[in-house]
């Protein structure tokens, strides 16, 4: 079903696209504005995992000072029939985890100091299972390629929105649809970046089930999601906003963001999903 409801979220971030391509700049300016933002996050999404991992500080750990980390993972990969990725420690004492990088080849896991602190083994699993679901799902390319349609919509709507400014115009039926121009400049890149977060939401869902069979159980993943949302209100992360996305749970604080535009779901959703899973 997530994968169902993901499909339906990309054809509609493809139908604003297409429809605020062709009223701005028409087929040649959405094709500009599309290769522009593709170029963009490619580089990014090639050079995400370095990029991130030194964002936060991110050290590769080492197999003798953390063996139980290095075994759960292990264990989790051999399962799930899945290279082996490599394992990072972050300084950070919020309790929080990611994964990235470009395919399940080239791919690492990462978990806070904070995270190694309070959970215990089974919820520990819980949580590197949801990440390495992630990298078996591929979703940095599912989200990389919902982040390029996205960002060629706002540009777009940027572009007219500066030639409307310093006077630019279009022919006379688009100069005097006022309604239809306020819809194209402000309405639908909102909606564009409304529909990419709710693709990252429903990619957290379908992490948490294929994490939670992964595991074995998904009542480590439900007790960890727990623990790491009274953490994080603890151990406040300053994290970029760019990559609060990529975390386990939202490191952005509930005053920062509102529900509508967050990242993930409802601590509370998807721990009843779990729960709703144990037979």
């Amino acid at each position: 079903m997530n994968y169902f409801k993901t499909g339906l979220l990309l054809i509609a971030l493809t139908m604003i696209f297409v429809l605020i391509g062709g009223y701005f700049g028409g087929q040649q300016g959405a094709i500009y504005a599309f290769i522009f933002a593709f170029l963009m996050n490619m580089i990014s999404y090639w050079f995400s995992d370095k990029i991130v991992l030194m964002m936060y500080g991110a050290k590769e750990a080492n197999i003798n000072e953390v063996p139980e980390l290095y075994s759960i993972v292990k264990d989790l990969t051999n399962s799930a029939q899945m290279p082996m990725p490599k394992v990072y420690i972050a300084p950070q004492n919020t309790p929080n985890a990611f994964a990235t990088g470009r395919s399940p080849k080239h791919s690492a896991v990462c978990v806070t100091q904070g995270i190694l602190n309070i959970l215990d083994k089974g919820e520990l699993k819980g949580v590197l299972a949801h990440e390495l679901s992630h990298i078996k799902n591929r979703d940095t390319l599912i989200m990389t390629v919902a982040a390029t349609i996205a960002g060629a919509i706002t540009m777009i709507a940027n572009w007219a929105r500066w030639a409307a400014i310093f006077g630019g115009r279009g022919n006379r039926d688009r100069e005097n649809n006022g309604i239809g121009m306020l819809v194209m400049l402000i309405v639908a890149p909102i909606a564009a970046m409304l529909i990419q977060l709710a693709i990252s939401r429903s990619r957290e869902y379908a992490a948490d089930k294929r994490g939670a069979i992964m595991a074995g159980t998904p009542m480590g993943l439900s007790h960890a999601l727990l623990k790491l949302e009274k953490g994080n209100k603890v151990y406040p992360m300053n994290a970029n906003q760019a990559t609060a996305h990529l975390f386990i749970v939202n490191p952005l604080s509930a005053s920062a963001i509102g529900a509508l535009f967050s990242t993930h779901p409802p601590i509370r959703e998807r721990v009843k999903r779990l729960e709703s899973m144990v037979i």
